[in-house]
């Protein structure tokens, strides 16, 4: 193996710089040539392909997003736009390809890898919902942004005697939801993965309103989908005034943590090392502190789920 190349796929995520500059250098140590290809998929179908060194990767570790920009492509799903990819790849004799993003990336990867060519996947969501890794990279500093607006929304929640629905980011993974809802001390936590009462949800928080609360926060995943409704079911069930706060794309923007500055740069070096063993069709994750290679098409073929006993800590704690 000769050349590698780089690319960050689907959303954005706080940490994706570190992996590309890890990616980078670690291939130049071992006398790679390393390219980047910018925009995702999309961006290697069209040829976006260009040659990276350690100074082009100098002073973007602690930036968020990608230097490299992403892009979503229905087009590079196909087997016209698979073909047109590894066209562009071998034009430039690249021998192997380092992939950051989530499942989609992945599949990508995948797919790529079918056809012959060497590639290894990191996972980069704040979702936190690929298997095989306890972690993603830029989940931690989604999180401390989370938890961060949560305690900036308690103290006007506080004062005011209000009830807060605080809606985040996880359409199929409530993981967010549910550390900072632990994290941040609230009251009420609503996940995808598991069914929730609201005649329930509004007597435990009535009791609490009876006893002489003032307030009340309550975490809601996207994927749950019914902000609008838990909001004015609560305030007609109890009597807090409620507003609504969705905090939308804040969440993976951001300088990321020193966590997933060093699980990015633990994670971009591991892929390379994977590549230059001929390995393939692989992702990178953290699995108990270690950096474990998993097999693509195990890990595509899993759903990760949040555990169950934290979520029975949340209700716990919130009373």
């Amino acid at each position: 193996m000769k050349k590698i190349a780089v690319l960050t796929s689907g959303g954005d995520s706080p940490g994706m710089n570190a992996a590309i500059r890890a990616v980078v250098r670690t291939g130049i140590f071992h006398n790679l040539e390393v390219f980047a290809v910018e925009r995702g998929f999309a961006g290697l179908m069209e040829g976006q392909i260009s040659p990276m060194n350690q100074v082009s990767t100098g002073g973007i570790m602690q930036r968020g997003g990608t230097v490299l920009k992403t892009s979503r492509s229905e087009k590079f799903k196909t087997k016209e736009g698979l073909d047109i990819a590894l066209q562009k790849l071998r034009k430039f004799d690249i021998d192997g390809l380092v992939t950051i993003g989530g499942d989609g990336t992945l599949r990508g990867a995948r797919d790529l890898s079918a056809l012959g060519l060497k590639t290894i996947g990191i996972p980069a969501t704040i979702d936190n919902d690929l298997p095989k890794t306890d972690m993603a990279i830029g989940v931690d500093t989604a999180l401390n942004t989370v938890i961060d607006a949560i305690d900036k929304i308690k103290d006007t929640a506080s004062s005011h005697q209000r009830a807060f629905v605080v809606e985040v980011m996880g359409r199929n993974s409530g993981y967010l939801a549910l550390m900072s809802g632990i994290a941040g001390g609230v009251e009420v936590i609503l996940v995808p993965e598991i069914s929730y009462n609201l005649q329930e949800i509004s007597l435990k928080l009535k009791e609490g309103y009876q006893r002489g609360k003032t307030h009340c926060i309550i975490v809601i995943a996207e994927g749950v989908g019914k902000t609008d409704e838990v909001s004015k079911y609560l305030e007609d069930k109890i009597g807090y005034e409620t507003r609504i706060t969705i905090l939308g794309y804040l969440q993976r923007g951001g300088s990321p943590s020193a966590f997933d500055r060093i699980l990015a740069s633990r994670l971009g070096a591991a892929a390379v090392e994977h590549l230059l063993k001929g390995e393939t069709s692989k992702m990178v994750g953290l699995i108990g502190n270690k950096v474990e290679a998993t097999d693509l098409e195990v890990v595509l073929s899993q759903q990760k789920t949040i555990k169950q006993n934290l979520y029975d800590l949340s209700l716990v704690l919130a009373k």
